[in-house]
């Protein structure tokens, strides 16, 4: 082998070895809307910067639960602002890390063509035996759900028709599968190159508290390069282009 070649095979392996060194992994609870969208980012994160993503999705009310249990958690993708906040305040994470990656839009959904119509008719209609929605008290989207239907005044009324999903994940089978004819999902699980296939209404935003979802470094992150490095990547125009491509606004 002639001397530069083996010269630049010896820097070859010598870039690998000090990239192989520095490369970490981290674990992530990630609120369930936002499987689809933190798959892709976190794709790209590891190739960019050769750290591993071990990623966990559900209700953020189980994974708070979990945290304060001491669960291995080092980044939390939340569904809302509160449980962040809350961490910080029982000294669960760091202060200062939260920061609002994506702000959740509700939607109204149906698998079948004309089952729901564009301005929400079809609930003061009631003419459906089951309506999926998220539990409230664990999942945001859930909560939002209800929110929405006190506004319209409709809670009393189509509550008994509730399938209540374990989180938006669970909410979002139970009418892909046809076990309800609808129901309150996050537009992001159903939003492809902009179009919603099958019938929905994007609920208006006023009838909701707003969907601000934070994340956060926890206290098992603090310190961890990959851990400090995914929540800037999370910032960065990147991930911001793709958390945009399935409907989420940016603050």
């Amino acid at each position: 082998m002639k001397p530069s070649r083996r010269m630049s095979v010896l820097l070859a392996c010598l870039v690998s070895a000090s990239f192989a060194v520095h490369a970490d992994e981290v674990s992530v609870a990630v609120a369930a809307n936002f499987t689809a969208p933190m798959k892709q980012i976190a794709a790209d994160f590891e190739k960019d910067s050769g750290h591993k993503v071990v990623a966990s999705y559900g209700a953020t009310g189980k994974f708070y639960a979990q945290i304060k249990n001491g669960a291995p958690f080092e980044v939390l993708l939340s569904a809302d602002d509160e449980t962040p906040a809350r961490l910080v305040t029982e000294n669960a994470a760091v202060a200062g890390s939260a920061f609002t990656y994506a702000l959740g839009k509700l939607v109204l959904w149906s698998p079948q063509p004309a089952v729901v119509d564009a301005a929400g008719e079809v609930l003061k209609k009631g003419d459906f035996d089951h309506l999926a929605v998220a539990n409230p008290k664990t999942a945001p989207y859930g909560a939002a759900a209800v929110q929405t239907l006190q506004a319209l005044g409709l809670l009393a009324a189509l509550q008994p028709k509730f399938v209540t999903g374990e989180n938006i994940s669970q909410t979002h089978q139970f009418v892909s599968t046809g076990n309800a004819r609808l129901g309150f999902v996050a537009l992001s699980q159903v939003l492809q190159d902009g179009k919603i296939a099958g019938s929905s209404w994007r609920v208006p935003a006023h009838l909701y508290t707003p969907i601000r979802q934070d994340a956060v470094l926890l206290n098992k992150g603090q310190g961890q390069p990959a851990a400090d490095a995914l929540m800037k990547y999370l910032q960065s125009d990147r991930a911001k282009a793709v958390i945009q491509s399935y409907g989420y606004e940016l603050p």
